[in-house]
C-alpha cells in the first residue's frame, strides 16, 4: 500500500452533502474526550487493533483529532487527523452498512477541510487501501516510492510465543 497526497486549498464544498445527510439524521462531529472508551471499543470491534492505537493518539490532541459519523447516537464511521504523523489523515473507516451513501465522501472531505483550517496546505494519506476513492473524492495523487513508507517493520497485533 502506498501513500497519497491531497492539496487542501480548493477542496470541494460540503454544505449540500452535509445538509442532505443531516436530513437523514446523520452527522459528522468531533469525538469528545469523554467518548474515548466508546470509540476504542467501536474501532476494535470493526477494524484493526492498530487503528485503535491511532484513534487513541488522535484523541489526545486538543481539540481531539478524531471525527465521527453518527446516526441515532451510534457510530457509523471515523477518521483521524495527525494520528501517526503530523499532516497525515487516517485511519478512516465506515461500517459496511454505511457505505455507498455519500457518508465516506463527507467524512473524508470534512476531515480535509478541518486540516486546512488547522493550517495545513497538503494532507498525506498513509498506506491507502481504496486509492480510487481518494482520487475521485479529493483529487489525491500517488506519492512515488512510498511503499511501505512509514509502515515498515510493523509489530504484530498480538505477542507471539
Amino acid at each position: 500500500m502506498h501513500d497519497m497526497i491531497v492539496r487542501l486549498y480548493g477542496l470541494p464544498e460540503i454544505g449540500e452533502l452535509t445538509s442532505a445527510l443531516a436530513r437523514r439524521g446523520i452527522r459528522i462531529r468531533r469525538c469528545m474526550p469523554y467518548e474515548l472508551l466508546t470509540l476504542q471499543r467501536w474501532v476494535s470491534a470493526n477494524f484493526s487493533p492498530k487503528w485503535v492505537s491511532e484513534a487513541t493518539v488522535a484523541m489526545t490532541h486538543q481539540p481531539p483529532g478524531c471525527l465521527i459519523a453518527t446516526h441515532d447516537s451510534a457510530i457509523l464511521g471515523f477518521v483521524c487527523i495527525d494520528a501517526t504523523m503530523r499532516g497525515f489523515l487516517g485511519p478512516m473507516g465506515l461500517i459496511e452498512t454505511a457505505r455507498g451513501q455519500g457518508l465516506g465522501r463527507l467524512l473524508l472531505l470534512t476531515a480535509l477541510h478541518e486540516m486546512h483550517h488547522l493550517g495545513y496546505a497538503y494532507a498525506i494519506l498513509g498506506g491507502v487501501g481504496p486509492a480510487d476513492f481518494y482520487r475521485k473524492v479529493a483529487a489525491a495523487q500517488d506519492i512515488p516510492d512510498s511503499t511501505p513508507g512509514i509502515y515498515e517493520d510493523l509489530l504484530p497485533d498480538s505477542p507471539v510465543g
